[in-house]
């Protein structure tokens, strides 16, 4: 239990459900979207494990518009709810468009990004750059809330650079025009996943809004989410990073797991690394499936020797690559055995 900031003195607990409009979270722990990592494999075990909130991979709404495949894949879901789709645009038709889209293909919130700091999505001026002209981001909020009717929400930074810290003023307008819940990550865009993110900072897009708040940027451990609610005033975390090579993390934090070990660990990356050949089909799914692999092996088998971790990551055998990475895991990797590829 931890105590909100100043006067904001409501005990929150981690495991209590939090309300986004009429939908209810399970708990106060949010796998935040990630691209090329949060697809609906990632997605599901992060849920299946307990997760309060699992959010898709940014999709881009002229893409989604235009019903271009990998958009489709994005927004793809088997049961999880709330399924909450991240949307990234400039134009507030094709924003307000692929917000039906998404709304009428089963999402039940819809996440406006706001955040993002890679150069391809800010070059299009989407993204984080939004937060340079908060009359420009306030109509493609305004657009999106108006065309469905579930419930929208916003993530942002603390502003574009440290002289331009307008988060809380952006905040305040997106809460005015509709949108039901505000994440809020404590660094620049400038500073891209630089320094340690400002926790303190976040609090003064507390101060501003009434909508639910969650606190993002280098929350880790338990502690680290205690620590962020205290400094933030926020009524949720977002845990991004922390979760790459263990999609169980949200809901070990959040206290409704306990982390896997061993065989346990074992099974469940072998089980991540078949869900991923699966969905993506073997020959992309062994590509999508390297960067998990690395994590898992980084992670939980840190004895593994680099020769052996390389084989791994090059491989094109998926059944060399299961058998391989699940005894590595089992033993940390120090006795991970030879690792030659059976002929073909």
């Amino acid at each position: 239990m931890v105590c909100l900031k100043d006067e904001h003195l409501t005990e929150v607990s981690l495991s209590e459900p939090l309300s986004i409009g009429r939908q209810v979270l399970r708990n106060r722990v949010v796998l935040a979207p990630m691209s090329g990592v949060t697809d609906l494999p990632f997605r599901e075990l992060a849920w299946r494990f307990g997760a309060g909130l699992v959010v898709t991979e940014m999709v881009a709404s002229r893409e989604l518009a235009a019903n271009a495949p990998e958009s489709w894949a994005r927004i793809r879901n088997r049961g999880i709810r709330p399924h909450m789709v991240q949307l990234a645009g400039r134009d507030a038709v094709w924003m307000a468009e692929a917000a039906r889209l998404a709304e009428a293909n089963g999402a039940d919130i819809i996440d406006i990004n706001m955040g993002c700091p890679a150069k391809k999505v800010i070059g299009g001026y989407s993204g984080s750059a939004l937060m340079r002209e908060p009359d420009h981001a306030l109509r493609l909020i305004e657009a999106t809330v108006k065309a469905v009717t579930v419930p929208v929400t916003v993530k942002m930074r603390l502003g574009w650079d440290h002289d331009c810290l307008n988060a809380p003023e952006i905040a305040a307008r997106a809460e005015g025009a509709g949108a039901q819940m505000i994440t809020v990550h404590g660094r620049t865009r400038m500073q891209f996943y630089e320094g340690k993110a400002d926790w303190d900072a976040i609090g003064a897009v507390r101060d501003r809004i009434q909508v639910p708040l969650v606190a993002n940027g280098d929350v880790d451990t338990a502690e680290d989410c205690a620590d962020i609610l205290r400094r933030s005033g926020a009524d949720a975390v977002m845990i991004g990073r922390a979760a790459q090579g263990r999609p169980w993390h949200p809901a070990v934090v959040a206290g409704v797991c306990a982390a896997p070990a061993g065989d346990e660990l074992a099974a469940i990356a072998v089980e991540h690394y078949r869900m991923m050949l699966d969905f993506y089909g073997t020959v992309a799914g062994l590509r999508h499936a390297r960067k998990h692999v690395g994590w898992y092996l980084d992670r939980h088998a840190p004895g593994i020797a680099p020769a052996q971790r390389g084989a791994l990551m090059v491989s094109t055998d998926a059944e060399f690559v299961a058998d391989r990475l699940a005894a590595a895991l089992i033993d940390g990797g120090a006795a991970a055995g030879p690792m030659k590829e059976k002929a073909a």
